[in-house]
């Protein structure tokens, strides 16, 4: 029962993400925002590695391939959503360019992964992806989108080849140990690219604060530890399509904390895209 609940609490907890944009992004630079939420988390997590005896890899590949799923999940996949609307895309289209992962993911687990994708999760998925278009339909902005798609697409990308490459390389790992694997080598690349690119400007106000520690203690290391979970024991193309759901979650949670506008469109969106999902992962007869 525990590990059936784990899905939904992962696509609740991943959807308070936009709890943490939506109050820490206009105080912060975006990757200055993410360097800080790394180094916490590496912070908290090393004492409770060491305190608790975890064990670690036991050979340099495996360190490695942990690497590089951190970089791929964390490094370009987060900086690429906090860039893209840090710089002023809508949220509405950076949910539409990162909606289409699970599409992506089953385009690629079959040689990738040796996953076989059905008709009826070929549909499931299609419909996913419509669901989302109309959850996101009444939020996608107005005015020219210049260069800011690409760290939208750089985001599809990598947590697309993320989620891919951890459950072919390295699904199986410590989750505290883990953690420290895959968010130092993030740390260190955000410090490179804020060094380049930013002047690390932080406005230490209650409202970044409390989005500081929203991010750390919920997303990085509650949702990541039950997606990593989700990567162990799923199938790519059944974890991935999980992301359908992250956009109408979010829509209700702003909603019901802060008033949003619900749509009709935006409410047959939702269930279009939680039937996707159904016919995605529903077992086969």
């Amino acid at each position: 029962m525990t590990a059936a609940a784990w899905p939904l609490l992962f696509v609740f907890l991943w959807s308070t993400g936009f709890i943490g944009a939506k109050f820490g992004l206009p105080h912060a630079e975006p990757l200055s925002f993410l360097l800080t939420r790394y180094c916490l988390v590496v912070a908290l997590m090393l004492p409770v590695a060491l305190a608790t005896r975890a064990p670690w890899p036991r050979d340099a590949q495996q360190w490695l391939h942990i690497a590089v799923s951190g970089l791929l999940v964390h490094a370009l996949y987060l900086g690429g959503v906090f860039v893209a609307i840090g710089h002023g895309l809508p949220a509405g289209i950076t949910a539409l360019v990162v909606g289409m992962q699970p599409l992506l993911t089953a385009c690629s687990a079959g040689w990738l992964l040796g996953e076989k994708v059905s008709g009826r999760q070929w549909g499931g998925l299609a419909m996913g992806f419509v669901g989302v278009a109309l959850v996101v339909s009444g939020k996608l902005g107005d005015g020219a989108l210049g260069p800011m798609l690409l760290p939208a697409l750089v985001a599809l990308l990598a947590i697309t080849a993320g989620t891919l490459y951890q459950k072919r390389f390295c699904a199986r790992f410590d989750l505290r140990t883990g953690a420290l694997i895959q968010f130092v080598p993030s740390a260190i690349v955000t410090g490179i690219a804020v060094a380049l690119f930013e002047d690390y400007r932080i406005d230490w106000s209650g409202e970044f604060l409390f989005a500081l520690g929203w991010l750390v203690l919920i997303l990085s290391l509650g949702a990541i530890s039950l997606l990593n979970l989700l990567i162990r024991n799923g199938s790519a193309v059944n974890v991935a399509s999980l992301f359908y759901l992250t956009p109408p979650t979010t829509a209700l949670i702003a909603w019901a904390v802060f008033g949003e506008t619900l749509t009709p469109v935006a409410v047959l969106g939702m269930a279009v895209a939680v039937g996707g999902v159904y016919l995605v992962a529903r077992p086969a007869k």
